[in-house]
């Protein structure tokens, strides 16, 4: 088996979209080399629900959920999805929301999962303050960019 030359920029590079994104895990593959990097999400029990759970309607999810296209994509306090992926508000089927229409929250703690490639990412709070807005429901397919949650 011929030596691998791995290429220290290529890996540094994807540390930092990691860093940048937020994610947990990327992987690149170029010319039948293959790099993988994962990063440990932290303090999150997070869940991988079952094709059921998905499947089913969001009836349990209680949280109050404000209407989508309220201009807040410019909010400072706007937290936005990092990856394409589906949105949980629960840190399981049934459980208790990580945050409600309301709640206070401090910098850095978790207000939702975004489930991208079967990894649950746990996206923080990126200021001290209020939830005045939540703008998905449990199991909400997002995009890049999309305004999820606003925090005053």
């Amino acid at each position: 088996m011929p030596k691998m030359t791995v290429d220290q920029k290529v890996i540094r590079d994807l540390v930092a979209l990691l860093d940048e994104t937020r994610l947990t895990e990327i992987e690149w593959e170029e010319g039948g080399q293959r790099i993988r990097i994962t990063r440990a999400a932290g303090p999150v029990t997070a869940y991988a629900p079952s094709v059921a759970a998905r499947a089913a309607p969001a009836a349990t999810d209680t949280t109050a959920v404000a209407p989508a296209g309220n201009g807040l994509s410019k909010h400072p306090g706007a937290v936005t999805s990092p990856m394409v992926g589906t949105a949980y508000l629960t840190p399981e089927p049934g459980a208790k929301p990580f945050v409600q229409l309301g709640d206070t929250v401090k910098e850095g703690q978790i207000l939702l999962i975004v489930e991208a490639m079967k990894t649950m990412n746990p996206i923080p709070a990126p200021r001290a303050g209020k939830v005045s807005h939540i703008l998905i429901s449990g199991g909400t397919p997002v995009e890049f960019g999309e305004v999820l949650m606003v925090v005053e």
